[in-house]
């Protein structure tokens, strides 16, 4: 891990937990620096580490909502729901 310079700390402290956004001179890329607590909670819709395919996680949904009882007859009134008709 690297130390944020003086310049770069000031940044982040003015930013008020917001990202900030800084430039490397040499390369001109732009980067996007934010709170660890933030990247945390995003980087898992960035990078899938998951060792389902999407087919199995589908058919888990599936059988999650089986269990629920959503196949159940009774349930066939929300496919005729019209939520537009409650405004």
């Amino acid at each position: 891990m690297i130390t944020m310079p003086k310049e770069l700390r000031q940044a982040v402290r003015a930013s008020e937990g917001r990202p900030v956004r800084v430039s490397d001179p040499e390369t001109s890329e732009e980067y996007v620096l934010l709170p660890a607590k933030v990247y945390d909670q995003v980087s898992g819709l960035f990078y899938d580490d998951d060792p389902l395919t999407s087919d199995e996680r589908r058919n888990l949904l599936i059988q999650a909502g089986l269990r629920a009882g959503w196949d159940d007859p009774e349930m066939n009134v929300y496919d005729e729901f019209d939520p537009r008709s409650l405004v």
